[in-house]
């Protein structure tokens, strides 16, 4: 299996990165298969082979008693930020590669009152990790790293995501 093979802007890339860009097919789409992040107002904002943002506001679906945004709203918005960059990275596979979260820790540095935006910049780690587990046919994880910010760019809270990378199998 060599680099080469692996095309992070192939046409079957480039369509899922218009599609989680564009609000109503990400509206559409989190409707049909992930109604809690239509509902806590989670958008993508970026995503390439390096990186993926997405944001989520403070706002009345997405509060807590203490008037900051739920850790779990913050949770899915970082979460869906190594999702998203993962999955864009199975699809540049060559071959069908599973993608499963296996672990989560997550810190919280300030209190959530704005949007919040994390950012994971870990595609060539995600990268790697595929072209192992194509090379090798084994389960292989990486962990994800993805830092949320509000709008003055200070550190609101910091997400650890283990992600698996598997080969499938014909059946």
């Amino acid at each position: 299996m060599n680099a080469r093979a692996f095309d992070p802007d192939s046409p079957k890339v480039r369509k899922l990165r218009e599609q989680v860009t564009s609000p109503l097919k990400l509206a559409l789409f989190m409707g049909m298969k992930l109604p809690l992040g239509l509902l806590a107002g989670l958008k993508v904002t970026h995503v390439d082979a390096e990186s993926c943002s997405v944001t989520v506001r403070y706002r009345w679906m997405t509060t807590n008693p203490f008037r900051s945004t739920y850790f779990a709203a913050l949770a899915m918005a970082a979460e869906m930020s190594t999702g998203t960059l993962g999955l864009s990275l199975v699809q540049a596979a060559p071959e069908p590669v599973s993608i499963l979260i296996v672990g989560m820790t997550g810190s919280f540095v300030k209190k959530a009152t704005d949007v919040t935006t994390f950012t994971c910049a870990d595609g060539q780690k995600i990268q790697d990790a595929v072209m192992e587990a194509l090379a090798t046919g084994e389960g292989v994880t990486v962990e994800t790293e993805t830092i949320g910010l509000n709008k003055a760019g200070d550190e609101v809270a910091r997400f650890t995501f283990t992600w698996s990378f598997k080969k499938k199998t014909k059946r």
